[in-house]
């Protein structure tokens, strides 16, 4: 009897406290994608990650209306998966770490939510293009998943270079409060990388929340991690956040993404896709 409740307890601290953490990213070999991918591949590396290559593969419609042969179209799918397993293999030998595929056809959006239940994800990496007036407009696939997925999601532009995670900006609004859950993912990144964490807060009209309540939980819920509270007084949010990165070199912004109705969000962007799509470091959106 004991050595059974032995047993099941190995097992429950087995699967929660040393489950190697997974970090999928999803990838159709562009150049953005690729470096996300080896952002990834570097953080994984530093803290025993496992990494799942995610692609998707649909046949053309062109392909279709040419007529080409079902055997023809297999080669074509067969080439995709077995250039994904390459770079998988060429990814865990570079960085000595567990990397694995997943290659698929169908709905982007649906076979991406199965890869993460599957795999048992904990983070998602996307690729994130350079700023256009389109993407301003109509968002890219990574905006639209930011969007879309309840899940943590990682976003790496172009220019962005792995170099360890010492500072993470946490830009959220204290008046609004901040839910328990993403206070402890916070903590726990801050934990894993041994960094410091700067809640930083845009007021647009002068208060003062030294004895804010929200302030006094924020505090509360980090007091594990080394943090700092900073706010300053401004109309033009994405302005200061952008100015504090720079100023404070941060080497990750983290966000939570509101959800606005429909009519309100054909006024207003989501601040968070905004700074996703014209970021200079990597965007962690942590929804609730």
């Amino acid at each position: 009897m004991r050595t059974a409740r032995y047993l099941a307890y190995w097992r429950f601290f087995c699967f929660n406290f040393l489950k190697m953490k997974t970090i999928i990213v999803a990838t159709d070999f562009s150049a953005e994608a690729d470096h996300a991918m080896t952002y990834a591949a570097a953080a994984a590396a530093e803290r025993g990650y496992k990494l799942v290559l995610y692609n998707l593969y649909n046949t053309s419609i062109h392909a279709m209306n040419a007529r080409v042969s079902g055997s023809e179209m297999d080669k074509i799918s067969m080439w995709r998966r077995d250039k994904l397993k390459e770079i998988a293999e060429l990814i865990s030998g570079i960085y000595h770490i567990k990397t694995d595929i997943h290659f698929t056809s169908g709905d982007f959006y649906e076979e991406l939510v199965g890869c993460i239940h599957l795999h048992r994800a904990d983070l998602l990496v996307m690729g994130m293009p350079e700023k256009s007036l389109e993407q301003d407009l109509l968002g890219n696939t990574t905006t639209q998943v930011i969007d879309k997925l309840k899940f943590p999601i990682l976003s790496v532009p172009l220019q962005a270079q792995y170099q360890g995670i010492k500072h993470i900006l946490f830009a959220c609004d204290i008046s609004r409060g901040v839910h328990a859950k993403i206070l402890e993912d916070v903590r726990a990144l801050a934990k894993d990388f041994d960094a410091t964490v700067e809640v930083f807060h845009v007021r647009q009209k002068a208060e003062d929340l030294s004895n804010n309540e929200e302030l006094t939980q924020v505090n509360n819920s980090l007091a594990q991690v080394d943090h700092f509270y900073k706010q300053v007084q401004s109309s033009k949010i994405i302005k200061a956040i952008e100015e504090e990165i720079v100023t404070s070199q941060t080497d990750l912004l983290v966000m939570v993404p509101y959800r606005h109705g429909f009519w309100d969000s054909l006024l207003r962007k989501s601040k968070t896709r905004v700074m996703a799509s014209g970021n200079s470091v990597p965007l962690l959106s942590l929804p609730l």
